[in-house]
């Protein structure tokens, strides 16, 4: 007899009793379904999603997602939905490549899709980012190179190779740090897979490996504070600058003391709504057309173009930078 982990199993259960709430709705059902549960980014992406379908009572709503940043288990994840016959899915993907397959089953069945952090997503009806990529890593970068006087050796860490966002986020920085010769990027698209802990032992790693180093550029929700933790433990703040992507909230005690040089986000209680919105919309058979107000802050005035696939590309104007000063003023 096979026998089956205690932490497969209960993951298990969790999944079966959340679709099985969702398949039991007479009325519409909208599944999102994030990289990672139970991460503050995502936390902040199931307010949006609870606020949604408080607005929305004629719809289910609903958020889940793996329990670490696996694609494979995001992958069940949305299988198990698709099989479960929800109205529309919106999928932030831990790799889009991955995903591909279900997603056109999923749309096949008449599932409405909707994408985001994934503007290379093939099998999508619309993929809505909330920015410019490449403009948001450029804006990343030249803080970090701001910080770093435009001199000395510098890195950079992704949630995951896969992970589409994070790889235009760091290609445009490093595109960006070709202006300033004096910079040296080192040991590039460090994994982190969006784990404080592993992203704390591997910038120690790093800052053994190169105790010249003058700079981070981080991707995932959860580096600057893996990062941030090591540069405060060495006594680094001030001597080694880092800037990437994280929540105000998280991130605060490290942006004070230094260890963060700024941070970069977009609200992904905004992103929540945001691509709910649009579930809603295809679901009803409304039209996306170019410079549609969602209703949501950053994405008044979408942009809207066709996709690498059948689908919609929308981008929005969600950005911020925030660094020790202004930080407080996007608490959540």
């Amino acid at each position: 007899m096979k026998r089956i982990s205690f932490k497969a199993s209960v993951i298990g259960a969790a999944l079966v009793a959340t679709v099985g709430v969702l398949s039991a709705q007479d009325k519409p059902v909208i599944a999102t379904v994030v990289k990672i549960s139970g991460i503050p980014w995502f936390n902040r992406m199931d307010v949006g999603v609870k606020e949604f379908a408080a607005s929305n009572p004629t719809l289910v709503a609903s958020q889940s997602g793996p329990a670490t940043a696996d694609a494979a288990q995001q992958l069940k994840i949305i299988d198990d939905l698709v099989a479960r016959k929800v109205s529309a899915l919106a999928v932030v993907p831990m790799d889009p490549a991955v995903i591909e397959g279900v997603l056109k089953r999923a749309m096949d069945r008449g599932i409405v899709v909707v994408t985001h952090e994934a503007d290379n997503q093939k099998n999508t009806n619309a993929n809505i980012e909330a920015f410019d990529n490449a403009a948001y890593g450029t804006a990343l970068n030249e803080k970090l190179a701001n910080c770093m006087g435009k001199q000395g050796k510098w890195t950079s860490f992704v949630g995951s190779l896969g992970s589409r966002t994070h790889l235009q986020w760091v290609d445009a920085g490093a595109a960006n740090a070709k202006s300033y010769p004096g910079m040296t990027l080192v040991d590039a698209k460090n994994e982190s897979f969006d784990d404080a802990n592993k992203t704390y032992e591997k910038a120690k790693e790093i800052l053994r490996k190169h105790p010249d180093i003058r700079g981070f550029q981080s991707s995932a929700g959860n580096d600057v504070l893996g990062i941030g933790r090591a540069i405060e433990e060495a006594g680094l703040q001030g001597k080694v600058c880092l800037v990437g992507t994280g929540l105000p909230n998280p991130s605060a005690k490290l942006l004070d003391s230094g260890a963060i040089t700024a941070i970069g986000f977009w609200d992904p209680k905004d992103a929540g709504i945001a691509m709910n919105t649009v579930a809603k919309m295809l679901l009803e058979k409304k039209a996306l057309t170019d410079g549609i107000n969602l209703g949501v802050k950053g994405y008044e005035k979408v942009s809207v173009t066709k996709g690498p696939g059948t689908g919609l590309l929308l981008v929005g104007n969600a950005m911020v930078i925030a660094d020790k000063v202004t930080y407080k003023n996007y608490l959540f």
